[in-house]
């Protein structure tokens, strides 16, 4: 076993163990805003809360510094510094070459099981936005992305599209809850797919690239709030 396989071993392995899984949930308590900027996290409230010794919490805030989210001020304590609105910005403008090339590579990549499920994902898409099921709606969008990232065939791209999509997931929930947004999004994925049928590589990534800049007029125009 070379050190990458070893590093991927280990990274499935932690996400269920139990450091993982207090990683994972205090993570995603900061990107669904539940804590508030420069809000201190207690180790102690936060090990009662899932049930765990302080170990594991102090382990998983330590590591959450290395990522940016959180603040440790030696003999006070860990604060959130969560996602700036530039670091909201940057992430998109990355995303947005990232996923066209996610787009373009499927193409060359992807199967027919993969296309019948981008397709029904585009029907139920259309269904709960017209019952205004915005929780459903933003779920079918990660699932239409993710099968996206899947039919790559990149674990790379995969693996970072996947933690942008995690950090901008609050932003993406306010922008999916617009119908006109919800609807236009979806016309933008059913456009992307039938480039990607036609194996159209530069098409593809060029609607893909597109695709993404209209979210990011869409939060500049709306705003985060």
């Amino acid at each position: 076993m070379n050190d990458y396989d070893y590093d991927v071993q280990k990274e499935v392995t932690d996400k269920y163990s139990l450091r993982g899984r207090v990683f994972n949930k205090i993570r995603e308590d900061i990107l669904s805003g539940k804590y508030n900027q420069n809000e201190e996290l207690k180790e102690n409230t936060i090990a009662t809360e899932l049930g765990v010794s302080r170990t594991p919490v102090r382990e998983a805030l330590r590591q959450l510094e290395l990522e940016g989210l959180v603040n440790i001020i030696p003999n006070k304590g860990a604060y959130v510094t969560g996602i700036s609105e530039k670091d909201i910005h940057d992430i998109y403008i990355i995303r947005s070459y990232l996923e066209g090339l996610c787009a373009k590579w499927a193409c060359e990549n992807i199967t027919k099981g993969q296309i019948d499920a981008l397709e029904e994902i585009i029907y139920l898409s259309e269904f709960h936005t017209k019952k205004e099921n915005h929780r459903q709606v933003v779920e079918l969008d990660n699932k239409f992305h993710e099968t996206i990232y899947e039919a790559s065939n990149s674990k790379i791209l995969d693996h970072v599209l996947t933690d942008f999509h995690h950090y901008v997931q609050r932003v993406r929930k306010i922008t999916l809850a617009s119908d006109d947004r919800a609807m236009n999004s979806n016309k933008e994925h059913t456009a992307i797919l039938e480039a990607i049928k036609k194996r159209d590589g530069e098409e593809a990534e060029r609607l893909a690239h597109e695709h993404i800049m209209n979210t990011i007029k869409n939060i500049t125009q709306k705003g985060l709030n």
